[in-house]
């Protein structure tokens, strides 16, 4: 059977036609799906018995669960998502000042294999499909409500996988949850997080996306990247900075890097002044993120991060540190690895 949530309202007014169905049962359908975030068809109250047992019989809706939920003591919640085939990903609730933030998942896994991240550890099992995709943020922003009383008000793709590797169901994804007829939220809202894949970066700019880019970059040489990031041997840092620019151009959107401040590895004074050189060839602002441990490798939180930030600030580049959140339930920048199912 097909899934339901793979038929544009289009499709699915044509298919109820065919059916003998009235026309503006599409519209009802599509609303329970898409903006009230049903997961089984008796659930969608205003629309006959008999039309539900015809969706029941033609139709699926293999939706996201949440298999485990793990609180932080500083108000984070992390969440194990099952899917419909038995696989698992992860996402996280972030509340933080005025902002409530849900990080989510691209893939099943990763193929990228950087040394710093736990899911770089892990095989790539297959790509999340665009609903799946958009459940992590429905499933979300229901606990942000239930659990804080507010709103969701931001989204990052900076979970499990590379969503740049995954284009199509993210891009689907994304086009959904801030579709007026779905979820309705800004794109400006919504970040997207990749490793630097120069190609499908400038694609990105060809579609002219209207959400956020940023780049996990985290060192500014090529040999110190290619040693902690195997994607920059084919993604150099030349291939980068055009790539941006490019994306900017297209877009008028400023670029955001990330870089994960790590002890001993790049937090010396001349990867300030390298990060500084890099900055300096792209319209961006610099989001210095405190290293978080895991089981996999032997790295280290760097107590140099201040000094670091204020080198690069006396060289007047736009400069934000990230505090950890939800490091004592493995939910911080780069610990998502499943761990509560192994």
């Amino acid at each position: 059977m097909k899934n339901i949530r793979d038929l544009s309202k289009e499709q699915l007014t044509e298919w109820l036609l065919d059916q003998g169905e009235p026309k503006f049962r599409a519209s009802q359908i599509y609303d329970w799906l898409w903006k009230r975030f049903v997961r089984d068809f008796d659930s969608m109250r205003n629309i006959p018995k008999s039309l539900r047992d015809k969706l029941q019989e033609h139709f699926t809706i293999p939706a996201v669960a949440i298999s485990t939920a793990q609180h932080s003591a500083d108000g984070t919640i992390k969440l194990g998502f099952e899917l419909h085939d038995g696989h698992f990903v992860e996402g996280v609730l972030i509340p933080s000042g005025k902002r409530m933030t849900a990080c989510i998942s691209s893939q099943v896994g990763c193929s990228l294999n950087c040394t710093f991240c736990a899911t770089g550890y892990l095989p790539r099992k297959r790509n999340l499909e665009f609903d799946e995709i958009f459940d992590q943020v429905a499933l979300i922003r229901e606990l942000a409500e239930e659990t804080y009383d507010r709103p969701l008000s931001n989204i990052v793709l900076m979970g499990m996988g590379e969503p740049l590797l995954n284009y199509k169901n993210v891009l689907k994804a994304m086009e959904k949850v801030s579709d007026p007829e779905a979820m309705g939220m800004s794109p400006q809202r919504i970040t997207l997080s990749t490793a630097g894949i120069s190609k499908m970066i400038k694609k990105l700019g060809d579609d002219g996306v209207r959400f956020n880019l940023a780049l996990s970059l985290h060192a500014s040489s090529n040999e110190k990247r290619s040693k902690i990031m195997p994607i920059n041997e084919s993604n150099t840092l030349e291939d980068l900075v055009e790539a941006l620019n490019y994306f900017y151009d297209k877009t008028g959107s400023r670029i955001t890097l990330e870089y994960c401040v790590i002890d001993g590895v790049n937090d010396s004074r001349e990867d300030a002044a390298e990060l500084t050189a890099f900055a300096r060839q792209i319209k961006c602002k610099i989001n210095l993120i405190e290293y978080n441990p895991i089981d996999m490798a032997e790295f280290k939180s760097s107590k140099a991060i201040d000094r670091f930030a204020q080198i690069l600030e006396k060289n007047r580049l736009i400069v934000n540190v990230r505090r950890s959140r939800g490091k004592d339930i493995d939910a911080a920048c780069g610990q998502l690895a499943n761990k509560s199912q192994s």
